[in-house]
């Protein structure tokens, strides 16, 4: 069911912390990061690689960012990557705390994602999700 009160736009430097706070929630049955590390252990955790990893992409590419707010609370978010040679762009990480699933916030987080694709004039779109993520999938 979607939802009127979602308001999707352009992340800023001020939606970091949250950000990084939503992939520790919505990642954690899901990430490759984390499975290693439970299977045989690691040198930093899994919350650290991935929030490290979040971080730099949104240092890197701010502008293909996009965050999600129901009811003015930040409840997702879908980062992005270009490849030029390709004409592809990419999108990393997208995701939506438990609680706003179901109001149409991962489409319309990829919708946006596709938007700012568009505008760049790219003639592809990649995502890739593994197949563990069953949330995901869909």
């Amino acid at each position: 069911m979607k939802d009127a009160n979602v308001v999707v736009r352009q992340a800023s430097a001020d939606d970091v912390d949250s950000i990084v706070a939503i992939t520790e929630e919505v990642f954690a049955p899901v990430s490759i990061d984390a499975i290693i590390e439970k299977m045989i252990g690691a040198t930093a955790s899994w919350i650290e690689i991935k929030g490290q990893t979040i971080r730099k992409e949104l240092s890197d590419n701010l502008g293909g960012a996009f965050v999600a707010e129901l009811d003015g609370e930040l409840v997702g978010y879908v980062t992005t990557t270009i490849n030029t040679l390709a004409s592809r762009g990419i999108i990393n990480n997208l995701a939506v705390r438990a609680k706003a699933q179901g109001h149409g916030v991962g489409s319309r987080l990829i919708t946006a994602a596709v938007e700012h694709f568009r505008q760049m004039n790219l003639a592809q779109a990649k995502i890739e999700t593994l197949t563990i993520n069953e949330v995901g999938r869909y």
